[in-house]
């Protein structure tokens, strides 16, 4: 199997713009694509605020900083994320969203191109179906925010083979994370742990148990977290959050999973959290303040 020296990213948000991130600081060259070109620079522009707060903090310096910026190009077609060795999907939480990317990656890919989903909880193996090399399809699961958060979740679906497996953990731990193998079921390991408590915490603000104050100090000082669990939704995104709980109450079929009618009221009304402005919390001001 060829050597990984090119990476695409598809999708330049928060998630995608930190894989590039990393991958660019570990040497590779990162061809960076959107669906429009404000969206990329948006990405580049987010990538290199990031780069500077690292340097401020001593974590690289002006060398390391301006050689990884060198790396990265904007793509706006899918042509040169198709030539990349490797094409990380990172893209909006929905299942037809991201089959639909692969679908329109494929006339460009190279015969040897891996490619991988960012995915939090969708089935790899569904997503592999939708491609012309499932063998070599797999899960690389970023945490949020990527350039500080260690570990990468790898995923096989059921095509995935052994030297994909393999190429997939080299690759993560090169950019110096730690991987944690997950099977391919809904939500995978972490967010099968965290996101019902989010939701549990959404429900007990729902049910009048605490205020978002409430529960956010409980859970800090109760439970020695390092963010409430309503701060922690806020920051994910409370659409990814709804996401997620229907992707595990559609695949687990148990009715512990149920969605917070809550949280969908709040998607509804557009407070996704910090990205919004809005979300659990109101950060129009200079601080956050409880939205209930």
């Amino acid at each position: 199997m060829s050597e990984i020296k090119t990476v695409g990213v598809i999708g330049a948000g928060q998630m995608g713009s930190g894989i590039a991130h990393v991958c660019a600081l570990a040497g590779y060259d990162v061809v960076l694509h959107d669906i429009s070109r404000d969206r990329i620079d948006a990405g580049l522009v987010l990538i290199e605020k990031n780069m500077a707060r690292q340097v401020s903090r001593g974590i690289i310096d002006d060398a390391a900083m301006a050689g990884a910026l060198s790396r990265i190009r904007a793509a706006e077609g899918l042509e040169a994320v198709g030539q990349a060795d490797l094409a990380i999907e990172a893209a909006t939480e929905n299942e037809e969203t991201k089959k639909a990317i692969f679908r329109s990656l494929q006339p460009y890919l190279k015969s040897d191109t891996l490619l991988a989903s960012n995915t939090s909880s969708i089935s790899i193996t569904r997503l592999a179906s939708a491609t012309d090399r499932p063998e070599r399809f797999i899960g690389l699961h970023f945490m949020n925010p990527v350039p500080l958060m260690k570990l990468v979740e790898i995923i096989r679906g059921i095509a995935t083979d052994v030297p994909t497996y393999e190429k997939a953990v080299s690759f993560a731990q090169s950019l110096g994370k730690i991987t944690s193998n997950a099977e391919d079921f809904p939500a995978f390991i972490v967010n099968r742990v965290l996101v019902p408590m989010i939701n549990e915490a959404i429900y007990t603000l729902y049910e009048g148990v605490g205020t978002v104050d409430a529960i956010d100090t409980a859970m800090k000082l109760g439970a020695n977290h390092p963010m409430g669990p309503l701060e922690l939704g806020d920051f994910i995104g409370l659409d990814t959050v709804l996401s997620i709980m229907n992707v595990l109450h559609e695949g687990l079929a148990d009715s512990k999973y149920r969605p917070c009618p809550l949280l969908v009221k709040y998607v509804e009304a557009g407070w996704l959290g910090k990205k919004a402005g809005r979300g659990f919390y109101d950060y129009r001001g200079e601080t956050p303040v409880p939205t209930r």
